[in-house]
């Protein structure tokens, strides 16, 4: 694994030499458009919308458009005068409560390596975090972009998370929630949800979650490439009908039957809800059930 890049962590005067790298993957398959007749690969042309001609790259500017078709032109000293430092260094400007902060503001989490010579700062920061329940607070530039981002403890690693900017998160208000809505739910419709949650509930394992879609397409681009280019005969699918719930009780009661029953849908690893092992559970309510 290559290091994005590598730099210092700094709080207060210590300063802990790291290295920057990616926590995720996501490799998407990726597709040509092709003509038909020949599988030609498509190309595509920049054109006018004004006059249809094609127009060379030296002919390109960036516009913002201020007004419905009107632009100010932007030049590339324009963007240099606005352009963040890129300096490699994650300056932490104050530390704050993890709990406090929505989970919503989160985006993607990279890894940082203590370089040579880090090591014990860098321990030192890890545990203080875990002790104290906080995160460190900075700004990173990342790929010329600058970022909201979080120090955070895993396991025996730190964690430097992008964060969205509060201006980039959608106020909920702005959905439209039915006054019922708002309301709180019965008692008893709460007290067998609780239950049917506590029947459902599993061991925290993410192996058990994978991308059912990725895994077909490609076994379908298998089957096609064996067979020439021709496609499989079509298994057949079942199809969930949608329902309008009026009694939520009697399709609470018949949920817990199903689950309590063992008839409930049990399948693979590939399900988010794989066939419950033998073991002892405790719920919610400090009993244990078998």
């Amino acid at each position: 694994m290559r290091a994005i890049w590598k730099g210092a962590i700094n709080f207060g005067l210590v300063s802990i030499p790291v290295s920057l790298y990616p926590a995720t993957r996501r490799e998407e398959l990726k597709f040509r458009l092709l003509r038909k007749s020949d599988l030609s690969p498509i190309n595509y042309q920049r054109v006018a919308e004004i006059d249809g001609k094609v127009v060379p790259w030296e002919e390109i500017v960036k516009g913002y458009e201020y007004e419905k078709g009107k632009f100010v032109v932007l030049t590339d000293e324009d963007f240099k005068r606005v352009d963040i430092e890129a300096t490699q260094t994650v300056d932490i400007l104050d530390f704050v409560e993890l709990e406090e902060v929505d989970p919503m503001m989160f985006q993607k989490p990279y890894y940082l390596e203590p370089i040579k010579g880090g090591v014990p700062a860098y321990r030192l920061l890890r545990d203080v975090l875990k002790e104290t329940g906080k995160i460190g607070m900075t700004k990173v530039v990342i790929k010329s972009r600058q970022h909201l981002a979080a120090l955070k403890p895993m396991g025996d690693v730190l964690v430097l998370e992008l964060m969205h900017f509060k201006d980039e998160l959608v106020d909920s208000t702005e959905l439209r929630i039915p006054e019922e809505g708002r309301k709180k739910s019965g008692a008893k419709e709460l007290g067998m949800a609780r239950l049917l949650v506590d029947e459902l509930s599993e061991e925290w394992d993410p192996e058990r979650y994978t991308d059912d879609y990725q895994s077909r397409l490609l076994e379908l681009i298998e089957q096609k490439v064996k067979r020439g280019g021709k496609t499989p005969a079509k298994a057949p699918k079942a199809t969930k009908q949608a329902t309008n719930v009026i009694d939520l009780v009697s399709v609470l009661q018949q949920s817990l039957q199903e689950a309590s029953g063992g008839t409930r849908k049990k399948t693979g690893k590939s399900s988010s809800k794989p066939k419950k092992t033998a073991r002892k559970k405790t719920t919610k309510r400090g009993k244990q059930a078998a």
